[in-house]
């Protein structure tokens, strides 16, 4: 799977090439108006302009044909970019037909998924199946934020107590990058979501390795989390089967099996998440993860732990 250039010009699914197409056709009917516009205009200016010795212009009071056509012209274009834009809503953000698959919740400043039909929690990667709607429920923890893939789906603003509503399609597997489009904070910049479009089958196998509760990690690994539990890391991240922990931060069960962590900040591989740990502050400048000033060991037990949640 490859990831192009996240451009709403390059839209892979059906909601997001409604608004495409509405776009350009706006855009041409703009541009022909400003064309015959500017035309008339470089007409008038050619040929119609006063020279010397030329008398005063014949003044005309009223002419009917031309004040209808400048009524009823600009009428007909406004109904047909009205009628346009009325079909483009439709086939890009239609009503729910039943109960919503997924549960995003903008937090300052990562996402939470919930598959509300599998029970999963993960934190920034939604997966989802090619070439199926899924129903999407948004909600924030906190202040606003607006969750935009620009080549699957429109805007959203997920708003406090009020939850609003989109739906992500991809037509080819892929991995789509998003972000907030809300300013939310100080690390507003690296609130980035990712989903990730996969065949049916492969979709099914994900899914089924997150409905699994994590195993219990042995050796260098169980050091680390008996240092969660001990250094109340169990407080906001939860390892499901583990740790029940708290829904603050997010869920680590299956933490390994991420492409990123910090909300796109960094790749997820051991160096990084050791850099990570040391000093959260250091790569994420705002990040409600405080720095515990751990030791070399320390951090090797949480790293050792951390990348046995596959």
């Amino acid at each position: 799977m490859t990831s192009s250039p996240e451009s709403i010009f390059s839209p892979d699914s059906p909601q997001a090439r409604a608004i495409v197409s509405l776009w350009t056709v706006n855009f041409v009917v703009c541009a022909l108006i400003f064309t015959v516009v500017a035309a008339m205009v470089a007409v008038g200016l050619c040929y119609f302009r006063g020279r010397p010795g030329d008398a005063d212009p014949k003044q005309v009071a009223e002419n009917r044909r031309i004040e209808v056509a400048w009524l009823c012209g600009p009428v007909a274009i406004v109904a047909l970019l009205f009628v346009l834009n009325l079909r483009a809503m439709a086939r890009s953000d239609p009503p729910p037909s039943g109960p919503d698959d997924l549960e995003v919740i903008g937090h300052q400043w990562w996402w939470e998924i919930r598959d509300l039909r599998a029970g999963i929690v993960t934190a920034n990667e939604v997966h989802i199946p090619v070439g199926r709607p899924v129903s999407v429920r948004l909600d924030t923890a906190d202040v606003l934020h607006e969750f935009w893939v620009p080549r699957l789906t429109r805007k959203m603003t997920a708003v406090p107590l009020a939850g609003n509503h989109i739906w992500i399609e991809a037509d080819h597997p892929g991995i789509y990058r998003g972000v907030c489009s809300e300013f939310c904070g100080t690390e507003h910049a690296w609130m980035r979501v990712m989903v990730v479009a996969q065949p049916p089958a492969e979709f099914a196998a994900w899914e089924k390795a997150q409905e699994r509760a994590a195993a219990a990690p042995s050796g260098e690994a169980a050091d680390g989390l008996r240092l969660m539990r001990s250094m109340t890391c169990v407080n906001c991240h939860a390892i499901r089967g583990l740790a029940p922990g708290g829904t603050a931060g997010p869920d680590l069960t299956h933490f390994a099996s991420r492409r990123t962590f910090g909300s796109g900040v960094l790749a997820n591989t051991p160096a990084n998440l050791r850099r990570w740990l040391a000093d959260p502050q250091k790569i994420k400048p705002g990040v409600k993860m405080p720095d515990f000033n751990l030791k070399p060991a320390q951090l090797d037990a949480l790293v050792a732990c951390l990348e046995s949640l596959r």
